[in-house]
């Protein structure tokens, strides 16, 4: 493989915004759940709310930053590496952006200051909208890129002057059915990714055997809205298997690993692609599945790859894969959010170790299947940037060299990766802390250690509520 400025900067593109897309989908969950427990605070004046609000708000602040710092670069790659991409869409993928800015960030900048600085300065209810709003500015900010980026997969309302995509309908664009699948598809994923890092939280803290009260509530809320959004999350998926269907019929093949055309078709499970053979080594497939799951009937025709010149078609093998893995965890997220929800309302959870192990090894699994699920949708459009009308090769800056942009890589690399260890210690930290008694530092229960799991108890000090039987 030659290491050209296409390829490199490509690369670079990828590693950024598989780096960044890990925060803004724990950030647009994150925000959502303190909404919701400040309103739970507000309604009920329950004490273990606001000791969970503030826990989690100094853990949303470093990821929120985290996100913005790591979201920069992006918008400079733009520029450096794809500036005949930002000369020739400029005028649909500019106002989006605005766009985003205008909405997401006003909100976001202008309400996080106020749950930062303003508690005391403000009402309980004006606390409680900024809340709100800034759970609205994360869910602007997700719209927005969705709505650019869709645009890029399905374009619609543009038309082409002097090499240039200007809009036409701005309707069809902000209101295009792709949208309005693959939105909602990724504002689940960021809410489930929330729910299972609450969830992994609270585990953590009942297998340690501290924290009894808000690991309770974590536990509960976190697996709850976990067990209801996950098979909704599942069905907008399979509406976004539709549109790619419709739309790319390359890349539903690629994901399906159909090199030929069937009638009725099978589904592939797991193989081996061979590009060079065009044909899947050690394949287990099943009969029929294909076309049920593609068109809901028994003997539709499904395309394969063989349809399509070479030079259409994606790399097989990374959206094959994905795709799997992508499934595969939302079905494992799926089984433990049912199981743990069915062991708390039973109050049996307490001694299921193995399964309080599961929820709190399963946070990786979200984001897991996040950035899967981006490899799938980006990876499989290619060659092209703009689906159909402009190929990535023609997107990337003139003149640009491979030494100079595998300096900036190499550059990103280390700078993310230096933010990003000290951003997870930080977070490691926070979690390790706990949550205070009363939301100015004071630990939750200071006489007791950070015992490890299957360390002997140790009784605390702590008021009744914080014990296991007593109530928030």
């Amino acid at each position: 493989m030659a290491f050209t400025a296409l390829f490199l900067s490509r690369l670079q593109f990828a590693f950024t915004v598989s780096f960044h897309i890990i925060f803004p989908s724990f950030t647009i969950g994150l925000a959502a759940w303190l909404a919701v427990l400040e309103g739970l605070h507000l309604a009920t004046d329950r004490p273990v709310y606001r000791r969970l609000f503030d826990f989690w708000l100094k853990v949303f602040g470093l990821a929120f930053g985290l996100g913005v710092v790591s979201g920069i670069v992006m918008g400079f790659e733009f520029g450096t590496n794809w500036s005949r991409l930002s000369e020739a869409t400029g005028p649909i993928q500019g106002p989006l952006l605005s766009y985003e800015s205008f909405t997401a960030f006003a909100l976001e900048a202008s309400f996080f200051g106020v749950l930062i600085f303003g508690r005391p300065r403000v009402s309980p209810l004006g606390y409680f909208l900024a809340t709100v709003m800034v759970a609205l500015g994360t869910t602007f900010s997700a719209f927005w890129i969705m709505v650019n980026n869709s645009w890029m997969q399905a374009p619609v309302g543009y038309a082409i002057h002097d090499g240039a995509f200007v809009p036409t309908d701005w309707a069809a664009i902000i209101f295009s059915p792709v949208v309005w699948v693959r939105f909602p598809h990724m504002l689940l994923a960021a809410y489930v990714t929330g729910a299972f890092c609450v969830a992994a939280t609270g585990a953590w803290y009942r297998l340690r055997n501290t924290y009894a009260v808000e690991a309770r509530v974590m536990l509960r809320m976190g697996l709850g809205l976990a067990a209801l959004l996950v098979p909704a999350q599942l069905f907008f998926g399979h509406l976004n298997g539709d549109y790619v269907h419709e739309r790319q019929p390359i890349k539903f093949a690629a994901i399906e690993g159909r090199w030929h055309d069937e009638k009725p078709a099978a589904e592939v499970l797991i193989a081996l692609p061979d590009e060079a053979a065009d044909r899947n080594r050690f394949e287990i497939a099943v009969p029929v599945l294909g076309s049920l799951i593609a068109t809901t009937t028994f003997d539709s025709k499904e395309v394969g790859l063989t349809d399509f010149p070479k030079s259409d078609r994606p790399p097989i093998a990374i959206p094959f894969f994905t795709f799997r893995l992508m499934v595969g965890c939302g079905l494992l997220m799926l089984a433990l959010a049912w199981l743990g929800t069915y062991f708390e309302l039973m109050a049996r959870i307490d001694g299921q170790r193995l399964l309080l192990w599961a929820i709190f090894l399963s946070f990786p699994l979200p984001f897991i299947a996040t950035l899967t699920g981006w490899f799938t949708a980006e990876i499989g459009r290619q060659p092209w940037t703009v689906y159909g009308l402009m190929r990535t090769a023609d997107a990337v800056t003139p003149g640009l060299t491979a030494g100079a942009t595998l300096a900036s890589l190499i550059f990103f690399s280390l700078v993310y990766l230096l933010i990003f260890s000290f951003g997870v210690l930080y977070i490691y930290r926070l979690l390790r802390a706990g949550p205070s008694v009363n939301g100015h530092g004071a630990p939750a229960n200071p006489k007791r250690p950070l015992a490890l799991p299957g360390d002997s108890p140790v009784t605390e000090n702590v008021p009744a509520e914080r014990t296991a039987g007593g109530l928030a």
